[in-house]
Protein backbone atom coordinates (compact mmCIF):
# COMPACT_ATOMS: atom_id res chain seq x y z
CA UNK A 1 0.00 0.00 0.00
CA UNK A 2 2.80 2.32 0.86
CA UNK A 3 4.49 1.60 -2.45
CA UNK A 4 1.23 2.17 -4.32
CA UNK A 5 0.64 5.53 -2.67
CA UNK A 6 4.21 6.55 -3.47
CA UNK A 7 3.76 5.68 -7.12
CA UNK A 8 0.48 7.66 -7.25
CA UNK A 9 2.15 10.76 -5.78
CA UNK A 10 4.99 10.50 -8.30
CA UNK A 11 2.52 10.17 -11.16
CA UNK A 12 0.57 13.21 -10.04
CA UNK A 13 3.77 15.27 -9.66
CA UNK A 14 5.02 14.21 -13.08
CA UNK A 15 1.67 15.10 -14.64
CA UNK A 16 1.76 18.59 -13.07
CA UNK A 17 5.32 19.20 -14.24
CA UNK A 18 4.41 18.06 -17.75
CA UNK A 19 1.41 20.39 -17.87
CA UNK A 20 3.52 23.34 -16.69
CA UNK A 21 6.20 22.63 -19.27
CA UNK A 22 3.57 22.29 -21.97
CA UNK A 23 1.98 25.58 -21.02
CA UNK A 24 5.38 27.30 -21.06
CA UNK A 25 6.25 25.83 -24.45
CA UNK A 26 2.90 26.84 -25.90
CA UNK A 27 3.24 30.39 -24.52
CA UNK A 28 6.58 30.76 -26.23
CA UNK A 29 5.64 28.97 -29.33
CA UNK A 30 3.17 31.40 -31.06
CA UNK A 31 4.29 32.21 -34.60
CA UNK A 32 3.43 35.23 -36.77
CA UNK A 33 3.97 35.09 -40.51
CA UNK A 34 2.89 36.85 -43.68
CA UNK A 35 4.11 38.55 -46.84
CA UNK A 36 4.91 42.18 -47.69
CA UNK A 37 3.71 43.40 -51.10
CA UNK A 38 3.61 46.76 -52.87
CA UNK A 39 0.52 48.70 -54.01
CA UNK A 40 0.33 46.49 -57.12
CA UNK A 41 0.42 43.26 -55.13
CA UNK A 42 4.01 42.38 -56.05
CA UNK A 43 6.33 40.91 -53.44
CA UNK A 44 8.79 43.26 -51.76
CA UNK A 45 12.18 42.01 -50.71
CA UNK A 46 14.46 43.59 -48.09
CA UNK A 47 11.60 45.43 -46.44
CA UNK A 48 12.37 46.47 -42.86
CA UNK A 49 10.06 44.84 -40.27
CA UNK A 50 9.62 45.95 -36.67
CA UNK A 51 7.38 44.16 -34.17
CA UNK A 52 6.38 46.21 -31.12
CA UNK A 53 4.50 45.38 -27.95
CA UNK A 54 3.58 47.98 -25.36
CA UNK A 55 5.62 50.62 -27.22
CA UNK A 56 8.82 48.53 -27.02
CA UNK A 57 10.57 46.74 -29.87
CA UNK A 58 10.19 42.97 -29.59
CA UNK A 59 11.85 41.81 -32.81
CA UNK A 60 13.23 43.19 -36.06
CA UNK A 61 13.74 41.42 -39.36
CA UNK A 62 13.83 41.80 -43.16
CA UNK A 63 11.76 40.11 -45.82
CA UNK A 64 13.39 37.57 -48.07
CA UNK A 65 13.38 37.40 -51.84
CA UNK A 66 9.76 36.18 -51.87
CA UNK A 67 8.64 39.00 -49.56
CA UNK A 68 7.68 36.63 -46.73
CA UNK A 69 8.55 36.96 -43.06
CA UNK A 70 8.10 34.88 -39.89
CA UNK A 71 8.43 35.73 -36.21
CA UNK A 72 8.70 32.71 -33.91
CA UNK A 73 8.33 32.09 -30.18
CA UNK A 74 6.02 35.01 -29.46
CA UNK A 75 3.83 35.41 -26.44
CA UNK A 76 0.11 35.82 -26.77
CA UNK A 77 -1.12 39.43 -26.82
CA UNK A 78 -1.41 42.52 -28.95
CA UNK A 79 1.40 43.54 -31.32
CA UNK A 80 2.08 46.37 -33.73
CA UNK A 81 3.78 45.36 -36.96
CA UNK A 82 5.54 48.11 -38.90
CA UNK A 83 6.91 47.55 -42.40
CA UNK A 84 8.84 50.09 -44.45
CA UNK A 85 10.78 50.34 -47.69
CA UNK A 86 12.85 53.31 -48.91
CA UNK A 87 11.11 53.48 -52.29
CA UNK A 88 7.75 51.72 -51.91
CA UNK A 89 6.52 53.34 -48.69
CA UNK A 90 5.39 51.90 -45.38
CA UNK A 91 2.53 50.11 -43.63
CA UNK A 92 1.45 49.50 -40.06
CA UNK A 93 -1.05 47.08 -38.56
CA UNK A 94 -2.17 45.84 -35.15
CA UNK A 95 -2.35 42.10 -34.56
CA UNK A 96 -3.80 40.13 -31.65
CA UNK A 97 -2.10 36.76 -31.25
CA UNK A 98 -3.73 33.84 -29.46
CA UNK A 99 -2.34 31.14 -31.69
CA UNK A 100 -0.15 30.64 -34.73
CA UNK A 101 -1.21 33.21 -37.34
CA UNK A 102 -0.56 34.12 -40.98
CA UNK A 103 -1.78 37.66 -41.76
CA UNK A 104 -1.45 37.16 -45.48
CA UNK A 105 -0.37 40.09 -47.67
CA UNK A 106 0.41 43.48 -46.09
CA UNK A 107 0.55 46.18 -48.79
CA UNK A 108 2.98 49.13 -48.56
CA UNK A 109 1.78 52.61 -49.44
CA UNK A 110 3.45 56.00 -49.89
CA UNK A 111 0.29 57.81 -48.72
CA UNK A 112 -0.35 58.79 -45.12
CA UNK A 113 -2.70 56.48 -43.23
CA UNK A 114 -6.15 57.93 -42.70
CA UNK A 115 -7.93 58.07 -39.35
CA UNK A 116 -9.68 54.84 -38.34
CA UNK A 117 -13.42 54.53 -38.79
CA UNK A 118 -15.83 55.01 -35.91
CA UNK A 119 -15.87 52.08 -33.54
CA UNK A 120 -12.40 50.85 -34.55
CA UNK A 121 -10.02 49.89 -31.79
CA UNK A 122 -6.55 51.02 -32.87
CA UNK A 123 -4.96 49.60 -29.74
CA UNK A 124 -6.35 46.12 -30.22
CA UNK A 125 -8.70 46.35 -27.23
CA UNK A 126 -12.00 44.64 -26.49
CA UNK A 127 -13.20 44.16 -30.10
CA UNK A 128 -9.92 42.62 -31.15
CA UNK A 129 -9.99 40.29 -28.20
CA UNK A 130 -13.49 39.13 -29.11
CA UNK A 131 -12.37 38.33 -32.68
CA UNK A 132 -9.04 36.51 -32.49
CA UNK A 133 -6.76 37.05 -35.43
CA UNK A 134 -8.45 40.29 -36.51
CA UNK A 135 -6.10 42.67 -38.37
CA UNK A 136 -6.74 46.42 -38.02
CA UNK A 137 -4.88 49.50 -39.22
CA UNK A 138 -3.70 52.05 -36.65
CA UNK A 139 -3.13 55.74 -36.91
CA UNK A 140 0.58 56.70 -37.16
CA UNK A 141 1.91 57.70 -33.76
CA UNK A 142 2.66 61.35 -34.59
CA UNK A 143 1.92 64.58 -32.71
CA UNK A 144 -0.76 65.53 -35.26
CA UNK A 145 -2.43 62.10 -35.05
CA UNK A 146 -2.65 62.29 -31.27
CA UNK A 147 -4.38 65.70 -31.43
CA UNK A 148 -1.36 67.86 -30.58
CA UNK A 149 -0.54 70.92 -32.75
CA UNK A 150 2.17 70.56 -35.37
CA UNK A 151 5.52 72.35 -35.27
CA UNK A 152 4.56 74.65 -38.16
CA UNK A 153 1.38 75.66 -36.36
CA UNK A 154 3.31 76.45 -33.18
CA UNK A 155 5.90 78.51 -35.12
CA UNK A 156 3.14 80.45 -36.88
CA UNK A 157 1.47 81.17 -33.55
CA UNK A 158 4.76 82.39 -32.05
CA UNK A 159 5.46 84.61 -35.06
CA UNK A 160 1.98 86.07 -34.79
CA UNK A 161 2.48 86.81 -31.08
CA UNK A 162 5.84 88.46 -31.81
CA UNK A 163 4.31 90.66 -34.52
CA UNK A 164 1.42 91.54 -32.20
CA UNK A 165 3.77 92.57 -29.38
CA UNK A 166 5.91 94.55 -31.82
CA UNK A 167 2.86 96.45 -33.09
CA UNK A 168 1.73 97.18 -29.52
CA UNK A 169 5.21 98.43 -28.64
CA UNK A 170 5.26 100.77 -31.65
CA UNK A 171 1.78 102.04 -30.74
CA UNK A 172 2.80 102.75 -27.15
CA UNK A 173 5.98 104.47 -28.33
CA UNK A 174 3.94 106.67 -30.68
CA UNK A 175 1.53 107.57 -27.87
CA UNK A 176 4.47 108.45 -25.59
CA UNK A 177 5.95 110.69 -28.29
CA UNK A 178 2.58 112.38 -28.75
CA UNK A 179 2.29 113.02 -25.01
CA UNK A 180 5.79 114.49 -24.95
CA UNK A 181 4.93 116.71 -27.92
CA UNK A 182 1.74 117.90 -26.19
CA UNK A 183 3.62 118.73 -22.99
CA UNK A 184 6.20 120.72 -24.96
CA UNK A 185 3.43 122.43 -26.90
CA UNK A 186 1.72 123.78 -23.77
CA UNK A 187 5.02 124.88 -22.23
CA UNK A 188 6.28 126.53 -25.43
CA UNK A 189 3.80 127.01 -28.29
CA UNK A 190 6.67 127.80 -30.68
CA UNK A 191 7.57 124.09 -30.78
CA UNK A 192 4.54 123.60 -33.07
CA UNK A 193 3.33 127.08 -34.07
CA UNK A 194 6.25 129.19 -35.25
CA UNK A 195 4.19 132.19 -36.43
CA UNK A 196 4.14 135.05 -33.93
CA UNK A 197 1.44 137.58 -34.86
CA UNK A 198 1.80 140.93 -33.10
CA UNK A 199 -1.43 142.96 -32.89
CA UNK A 200 -1.98 146.70 -32.38
CA UNK A 201 -3.56 146.18 -28.95
CA UNK A 202 -0.27 144.73 -27.67
CA UNK A 203 -1.30 141.07 -27.62
CA UNK A 204 0.57 138.30 -29.40
CA UNK A 205 -0.97 135.25 -31.09
CA UNK A 206 1.07 132.10 -31.71
CA UNK A 207 -0.33 129.92 -34.46
CA UNK A 208 -0.22 128.65 -38.03
CA UNK A 209 -1.65 130.73 -40.85
CA UNK A 210 -4.16 128.56 -42.69
CA UNK A 211 -5.46 131.23 -45.07
CA UNK A 212 -4.88 134.93 -45.60
CA UNK A 213 -5.87 137.69 -47.98
CA UNK A 214 -5.71 141.50 -47.98
CA UNK A 215 -8.47 141.76 -45.36
CA UNK A 216 -8.13 138.92 -42.84
CA UNK A 217 -6.08 135.96 -41.64
CA UNK A 218 -7.28 132.54 -40.50
CA UNK A 219 -4.93 131.23 -37.83
CA UNK A 220 -4.82 127.80 -36.16
CA UNK A 221 -3.96 128.15 -32.45
CA UNK A 222 -3.98 126.03 -29.32
CA UNK A 223 -7.53 127.16 -28.52
CA UNK A 224 -8.90 126.67 -32.05
CA UNK A 225 -9.17 128.76 -35.21
CA UNK A 226 -9.09 132.56 -35.06
CA UNK A 227 -10.07 135.10 -37.71
CA UNK A 228 -7.86 138.19 -37.36
CA UNK A 229 -8.43 141.49 -39.14
CA UNK A 230 -5.31 142.30 -41.14
CA UNK A 231 -5.66 145.99 -40.25
CA UNK A 232 -5.02 145.02 -36.59
CA UNK A 233 -1.77 143.17 -37.42
CA UNK A 234 1.44 145.09 -36.77
CA UNK A 235 3.95 142.39 -37.71
CA UNK A 236 4.23 138.66 -38.39
CA UNK A 237 7.44 137.07 -37.10
CA UNK A 238 8.64 133.59 -37.97
CA UNK A 239 10.46 132.09 -34.98
CA UNK A 240 12.81 129.17 -35.66
CA UNK A 241 13.70 127.32 -32.46
CA UNK A 242 17.31 126.15 -32.28
CA UNK A 243 18.68 124.11 -29.42
CA UNK A 244 21.87 125.31 -27.75
CA UNK A 245 24.78 122.98 -28.38
CA UNK A 246 26.72 122.22 -25.23
CA UNK A 247 30.47 122.09 -25.22
CA UNK A 248 31.84 118.58 -24.83
CA UNK A 249 34.05 118.09 -21.78
CA UNK A 250 35.98 114.83 -21.27
CA UNK A 251 34.85 112.83 -18.25
CA UNK A 252 38.36 112.79 -16.75
CA UNK A 253 38.47 116.58 -16.29
CA UNK A 254 34.73 117.24 -16.01
CA UNK A 255 34.82 118.08 -12.28
CA UNK A 256 37.78 120.45 -12.44
CA UNK A 257 36.83 122.04 -15.77
CA UNK A 258 35.79 125.69 -15.92
CA UNK A 259 34.61 127.29 -19.17
CA UNK A 260 36.92 129.91 -20.69
CA UNK A 261 36.02 133.55 -20.09
CA UNK A 262 34.09 135.45 -22.71
CA UNK A 263 36.31 137.63 -24.90
CA UNK A 264 36.07 141.34 -24.29
CA UNK A 265 34.64 143.45 -27.06
CA UNK A 266 36.88 146.15 -28.45
CA UNK A 267 35.85 149.62 -27.36
CA UNK A 268 35.47 152.17 -30.21
CA UNK A 269 37.91 155.04 -30.22
CA UNK A 270 36.83 158.48 -31.39
CA UNK A 271 39.14 161.26 -32.52
CA UNK A 272 36.54 163.91 -31.71
CA UNK A 273 34.63 164.51 -28.52
CA UNK A 274 31.59 165.74 -30.47
CA UNK A 275 28.64 163.31 -30.27
CA UNK A 276 27.39 164.32 -33.73
CA UNK A 277 30.71 163.26 -35.22
CA UNK A 278 30.40 159.88 -33.51
CA UNK A 279 26.97 159.30 -35.11
CA UNK A 280 27.98 160.63 -38.52
CA UNK A 281 28.95 157.27 -39.95
CA UNK A 282 25.71 155.64 -38.82
CA UNK A 283 23.60 158.60 -39.93
CA UNK A 284 25.00 158.72 -43.45
CA UNK A 285 24.94 154.96 -44.15
CA UNK A 286 22.18 153.09 -45.94
CA UNK A 287 19.54 151.28 -43.88
CA UNK A 288 16.81 149.31 -45.63
CA UNK A 289 13.80 148.11 -43.67
CA UNK A 290 10.48 146.40 -44.43
CA UNK A 291 7.46 148.66 -44.73
CA UNK A 292 4.27 147.01 -43.50
CA UNK A 293 3.90 143.26 -43.91
CA UNK A 294 4.78 140.71 -46.53
CA UNK A 295 1.63 139.54 -48.28
CA UNK A 296 1.27 135.97 -49.42
CA UNK A 297 -0.95 134.97 -52.34
CA UNK A 298 -1.48 131.92 -54.53
CA UNK A 299 -2.34 132.01 -58.23
CA UNK A 300 -4.44 129.57 -60.26
CA UNK A 301 -1.43 127.33 -61.06
CA UNK A 302 -0.62 126.81 -57.38
CA UNK A 303 2.38 129.18 -57.32
CA UNK A 304 2.81 131.28 -54.16
CA UNK A 305 3.60 134.99 -54.53
CA UNK A 306 5.22 137.01 -51.74
CA UNK A 307 5.34 140.81 -52.18
CA UNK A 308 6.09 143.81 -50.02
CA UNK A 309 7.90 147.15 -49.87
CA UNK A 310 11.39 148.11 -48.72
CA UNK A 311 12.35 151.65 -47.61
CA UNK A 312 15.82 153.13 -47.29
CA UNK A 313 15.73 155.12 -44.06
CA UNK A 314 19.50 155.72 -44.05
CA UNK A 315 21.55 158.64 -45.36
CA UNK A 316 23.30 156.90 -48.30
CA UNK A 317 22.27 155.11 -51.43
CA UNK A 318 21.79 151.35 -51.16
CA UNK A 319 22.77 149.25 -54.19
CA UNK A 320 21.71 145.76 -55.20
CA UNK A 321 19.02 145.65 -52.52
CA UNK A 322 17.70 142.13 -52.17
CA UNK A 323 15.52 140.05 -49.85
CA UNK A 324 16.63 136.51 -48.97
CA UNK A 325 13.76 134.20 -47.99
CA UNK A 326 14.70 131.16 -45.92
CA UNK A 327 11.91 128.55 -46.11
CA UNK A 328 11.65 125.90 -43.42
CA UNK A 329 10.63 122.67 -45.17
CA UNK A 330 9.93 120.46 -42.14
CA UNK A 331 10.35 120.23 -38.37
CA UNK A 332 13.70 118.48 -38.69
CA UNK A 333 15.34 121.75 -39.77
CA UNK A 334 15.64 121.33 -43.55
CA UNK A 335 15.66 124.75 -45.27
CA UNK A 336 15.79 126.24 -48.78
CA UNK A 337 16.67 129.80 -49.73
CA UNK A 338 15.20 131.95 -52.51
CA UNK A 339 16.29 135.52 -53.34
CA UNK A 340 14.52 138.42 -55.01
CA UNK A 341 15.82 141.95 -55.81
CA UNK A 342 13.95 145.13 -55.03
CA UNK A 343 12.63 147.15 -57.95
CA UNK A 344 14.24 150.53 -57.28
CA UNK A 345 15.89 153.20 -59.40
CA UNK A 346 18.38 152.69 -62.23
CA UNK A 347 22.06 153.40 -61.60
CA UNK A 348 25.15 153.03 -63.80
CA UNK A 349 28.33 152.12 -61.95
CA UNK A 350 31.91 152.97 -62.89
CA UNK A 351 32.37 149.47 -64.30
CA UNK A 352 29.54 150.07 -66.77
CA UNK A 353 27.09 147.77 -65.00
CA UNK A 354 23.52 149.10 -64.95
CA UNK A 355 21.20 148.04 -62.10
CA UNK A 356 17.59 148.84 -61.23
CA UNK A 357 17.98 147.61 -57.61
CA UNK A 358 19.38 150.83 -56.16
CA UNK A 359 17.51 152.87 -53.59
CA UNK A 360 18.20 156.49 -52.73
CA UNK A 361 17.75 157.74 -49.16
CA UNK A 362 14.04 157.87 -48.33
CA UNK A 363 13.04 155.93 -51.43
CA UNK A 364 10.62 152.99 -51.39
CA UNK A 365 10.94 149.96 -53.65
CA UNK A 366 8.68 146.98 -54.18
CA UNK A 367 9.68 143.36 -54.43
CA UNK A 368 7.90 140.13 -55.26
CA UNK A 369 8.98 136.51 -55.05
CA UNK A 370 7.39 133.69 -57.03
CA UNK A 371 7.60 130.28 -55.35
CA UNK A 372 6.76 127.65 -57.99
CA UNK A 373 4.44 124.76 -57.22
CA UNK A 374 7.21 122.16 -57.58
CA UNK A 375 9.09 123.89 -54.74
CA UNK A 376 7.05 121.78 -52.33
CA UNK A 377 5.39 122.57 -49.04
CA UNK A 378 6.95 124.53 -46.18
CA UNK A 379 5.95 125.19 -42.59
CA UNK A 380 7.32 128.71 -42.26
CA UNK A 381 9.83 131.23 -43.53
CA UNK A 382 12.08 134.06 -42.44
CA UNK A 383 13.66 136.87 -44.44
CA UNK A 384 16.87 138.92 -44.45
CA UNK A 385 17.28 142.30 -46.24
CA UNK A 386 20.74 142.78 -47.74
CA UNK A 387 22.37 145.53 -49.77
CA UNK A 388 25.71 147.00 -50.86
CA UNK A 389 27.10 150.55 -50.66
CA UNK A 390 29.25 151.80 -53.53
CA UNK A 391 28.86 155.59 -53.06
Amino acid sequence: MTLLKSLQKRFILATAVFMLLGTFVLAKGVTLSGRIVDSDGKKVKKAMLTLLSGGEVVKEDKTGGNGKFKFKKLEEGDYVLQASHDELGSAETIITLTEKKDIGDLALSTEKASAPAAGATPTGGTDAAKQPGRVSVTVPQTMEAMGSPSKDFILNELNFEIKKLSAEFKHLTQELDDLKALSKMWVNPLTIYSKEIILKNGSTVFGKIIYQDDKSLKVETLVGYLIIDRAQVVRIVDNVITEDTQEYVPEQIRESYTPPPMPKLAQPKYTSSNNSARNASAKFSANCVLVGNISEKKDGQGNIIFDGEIKNIGGRRADFVKVDFVFRKNWSGETKTLTTFVKGSYNTFDTGIVSDASMLPGAIGKFDLYVPQDFGTFIGYSYVIDWEEYQ
